[in-house]
């Protein structure tokens, strides 16, 4: 156990990295955040930052030396610098998961071979994507194997047009072309495990996105309760058979028929969990924190109903290109609903710089007062 007191180092600056420090912190724990551009918003808050490359190894080694224990947020790392620093410091979770979530090839075979539900697929090597559609038929979606996130890599094809500009796009990059689901809904479970194999999933979330990127989180997620209950226990044996130390998140298509397929794997805190800081008994952050340090889980009772909402770049941008600080007091006024702003410095469209939530007794009208709020602060900026 790395108990209280000790360091933790987080590979990653970003807001994941900001809330995990935070929550870190409140237990006691010292925490020196890894970044390779700086200052980071998780660097603002953690005890120490390192500003350098992942390939400067005597940074890195450096760095490794300085912790107890290391974690990351977000798994796009290379191989390399894992490896070197694997024999000083305690890794979670492990390189090897980083390298299945982190690579579309390797994500999707894991699943095949491990008997876990997904949509059908072909490999596509150097972006030959034709021979893979003429497989699974249109519509389909083309994904880059690698450095894929919030959509970015993606493309949905319906027509042949659209396979001919995905061609050109995707030449050259290694692919997965996935069959296209018609979901009823997207839903998300985290779930945390520790070394010595205790682990628990917090509630199912119903997740909307907007240009394949994650717009509100509903919890609890409107599905029957059967469901619920088979999201969960599918997320805890994917987080078993991966032998994750740490949080996996993992995402699912709910189709009409009820049945469940696994999407994408996450082996980190998820943007799908924010609502956690507000709403539930444990945080995700703080799970995440009691997972790589060999602590007691926490318990992931839902206090109430709740809604994520994630506040991007788009609100800062006027007509004419000007850039405004959003009226805050459009969130802050409101007794339900609590801001959070991760302290990034510039907003660019489709940037995540904050989210806000809202509970209440009944789930309808919170994610009415949630939109209501959304649509307020895009309209409001400060004096």
């Amino acid at each position: 156990m790395t108990g209280p007191g000790k360091a933790i180092g987080v590979l990653g600056g970003g807001q994941l990295g900001r809330m995990f420090a935070q929550a870190a912190q409140g237990l006691g724990y010292r925490v020196h955040v890894y970044e390779q551009s700086g200052p980071s918003p998780a660097g603002a808050v953690a005890d120490r930052e390192t500003v350098a490359a992942f390939d400067d190894l005597a940074s890195l080694e450096a760095f490794a030396r300085s912790v107890d224990v290391v974690t990351y947020e977000f798994e796009n790392i290379p191989a390399g610098p894992l490896e070197a620093i694997a024999p000083l410091v305690e890794l979670h979770p492990a390189p090897s998961i980083l390298g299945i979530c982190q690579d579309r090839w390797r994500e999707k075979a894991w699943l095949r071979a491990n008997g876990f539900p997904h949509a059908g697929y072909v490999e596509a090597l150097d972006g030959d994507i034709a021979p893979a559609v003429e497989q699974l038929g249109l519509p389909c979606v083309v994904k880059t194997a690698d450095f894929g996130y919030d959509g970015k890599g993606q493309m949905r094809i319906s027509t042949l047009d659209e396979l001919a500009r995905a061609a050109a796009i995707f030449r050259g990059r290694r692919c997965v072309v996935e069959q296209w689901v018609d979901f009823e809904k997207e839903i998300s479970v985290i779930c945390a495990r520790t070394q010595a194999g205790e682990s628990r999933a917090f509630p199912t979330a119903e997740n909307l996105h907007s240009s394949h990127i994650l717009d509100v989180s509903i919890v609890p997620a409107r599905v029957p309760p059967g469901v619920e209950a088979r999201a969960q226990d599918l997320a805890v044996r994917i987080a078993e058979r991966l032998g994750v130390v740490g949080l996996v998140a993992v995402e699912m298509f709910l189709t009409p028929g009820g049945k469940l397929l696994v999407n994408e794997l996450a082996p980190r805190p998820h943007n799908s969990g924010h609502w956690t800081l507000d709403a539930c008994e444990t945080s995700q952050f703080e799970q995440h924190v009691r997972a790589v340090c060999g602590l007691p889980l926490g318990r992931c009772t839902r206090k109430s109903p709740v809604v994520m909402v994630n506040i991007l770049g788009d609100v800062w941008m006027r007509p004419g290109g000007q850039v405004r600080e959003p009226d805050w007091g459009v969130i802050l006024s409101e007794p339900r609903a609590r801001l959070h702003l991760y302290g990034k410095p510039e907003a660019r469209p489709g940037r995540k710089m904050g989210h806000f939530t809202v509970q209440g007794g009944d789930l309808e009208e919170t994610l009415a007062l949630a939109l209501e709020l959304k649509s307020r602060l895009a309209g409001a900026i400060s004096g």
